[in-house]
């Protein structure tokens, strides 16, 4: 991010261009999107570094999947809504500022995350583990409501789709290179030195944004004459959102989307180490990068489609991401069950590229049902919705039905949960098992995982029928079509 110079406050101008020059614009842009990519680095480190942090801390799957999912989203998602009330009214530059530090400050910290004695009383790695996650958590909360608010005052409604397209590539880039970074700093180094590369960057981004990045005018970009810098009242906000059924099956469908999609690349890692016996580098690198540049690629390619689409057929917007993720149902099927690696990754790769239309779906709908004094708002209840019980149970979900077909499994090969717990079938370990538990885990290890990867994909249909049924909305409810 490099400095450039701020253009000065003007009124809006008759033809909606947007706030400031084109070149500091796409400098705004750029930016945002650039910590929306931090964003998910430092969220998705912990799924990349996984393999290696479970056995030696010594947790279940289901507790891998509270800490990728329940432990980071509840109080993301709670904070979230007055942070995007006050991001309506306060400002957006400095919510941002702040809370990039502070995530950056807890992600460093969870590289520390180990038992912790106080007197008497010994708290576990994974419950001080816990408690940086939720400070993740509720840093990244500030984020997206304000950044989403500041692109529509930059960005004219004609503009904002492709705008918001862009934007919504951090949600892959991030994960591209929370597994280019932290599989390669992992395999040279340990999981914890990849909290530290990865956190300690955000805490200088956050001051070169708060001196680069000017807060624009509320509403520049609307209607001449509609332009307000009062907030709506929370119940009006609220009231508001009601009357739009394309908002409410919009994020039915990113809700279903954010279950199967944080839950899938939660374990993604695990399961490549599991499955295929590669190292966690080698899974990050090797696979998960390229399934996330692709993603990256396909994000960007289904929002610039609907873009194009939009003028002649608005309903493309619901129905492109909603036949993208009807698609990627059989290729994510195919990628966790065969046996071979390099089709693996081929299904992974040609999933996330079809699929991740729905990110600049959501947002475009979601901005553009609503007046402007309600947009991040809008964008907050979507996220709160959305993460809360897709981010927060998605990987809680696949983790708990891992470690029931891991007990069912080894149950109906006589062996007891008490007598074998899957972090003594990691390779590291299993050596010091007797020959009939080594041939257990063999039969269960992997396999349990699997089983849950693949149900968690075909859940996608629904997804792609409620953005089905968002098309058949969007002609009664958009109000923002310039």
């Amino acid at each position: 991010m490099t400095a450039t110079t701020a253009p000065k406050e003007s009124a809006a101008p008759e033809e909606n261009t947007g706030f400031g020059t084109k070149s500091y614009r796409t400098y705004v842009l750029s930016a945002l999107t650039l910590i929306y990519i931090m964003n998910f680095v430092d969220r998705g480190l912990l799924a990349v570094v996984g393999p290696d942090l479970v056995p030696e801390l010594g947790i279940s799957d289901t507790q891998f999947g509270l800490l990728t999912g329940f432990g980071f989203a509840l109080l993301y998602t709670i904070v979230g809504i007055p942070l995007a009330r006050y991001a309506d009214a306060a400002h957006r530059v400095w919510i941002m500022t702040i809370c990039v530090a502070l995530w950056s400050l807890m992600t460093v910290l969870c590289g520390l995350a180990t038992e912790i004695t106080i007197g008497s009383v010994t708290i576990g790695a994974f419950w001080v583990l816990l408690v940086c996650r939720v400070g993740v958590g509720i840093g990244e909360a500030g984020c997206t409501p304000p950044a989403n608010s500041l692109i529509a005052d930059y960005y004219a409604p004609r503009d904002r789709s492709q705008a918001l397209g862009v934007y919504s590539m951090g949600v892959t880039l991030g994960t591209m290179f929370a597994n280019l970074i932290g599989g390669w700093v992992t395999d040279a180094f340990d999981w914890r030195t990849a909290f530290y590369v990865v956190g300690l960057p955000g805490l200088l981004i956050a001051v070169v944004f708060k001196l680069t990045v000017k807060e624009p005018p509320r509403g520049f970009t609307d209607t001449k004459g509609t332009q307000s810098s009062e907030p709506v009242a929370l119940r009006e906000a609220i009231r508001e959102l009601t009357t739009k059924p394309a908002f409410w099956l919009m994020t039915g469908g990113a809700t279903v989307a954010a279950f199967c999609g944080y839950g899938i690349s939660s374990f993604q890692s695990i399961f490549l180490v599991r499955a295929h016996e590669i190292t966690t580098g080698e899974a990050a690198i090797w696979i998960n990068t390229p399934v996330s540049l692709s993603s990256a690629i396909g994000t960007f390619a289904t929002g610039w489609l609907a873009t194009k689409l939009y003028k002649k057929h608005p309903g493309a917007i619901a129905w492109v991401p909603a036949l993208g993720l009807a698609l990627s149902i059989p290729f994510y099927v195919f990628a966790f069950t065969t046996q071979n690696l390099l089709f693996a990754a081929i299904g992974l790769i040609i999933g996330g590229f079809v699929k991740y239309g729905y990110i600049a779906a959501q947002y475009t709908i979601g901005q553009g049902v609503v007046s402007m004094r309600v947009r991040a708002m809008a964008t907050a209840v979507l996220l709160f919705i959305a993460n809360l019980i897709g981010y927060g149970f998605g990987p809680l979900f696949i983790g708990f039905i891992s470690d029931g077909f891991f007990v069912s499994g080894a149950a109906e090969l006589g062996v007891t949960a008490e007598a074998l717990s899957r972090n003594q079938c990691h390779p590291s370990v299993i050596g010091e098992l007797s020959d009939n538990l080594q041939n257990v885990c063999g039969a269960v290890y992997s396999q349990s995982l699997q089983s849950a990867m693949v149900i968690m994909a075909t859940l996608y249909a629904a997804s792609s029928l409620f953005f089905l049924l968002t098309w058949r909305r969007l002609d009664k409810d958009m109000v923002d079509r310039n």
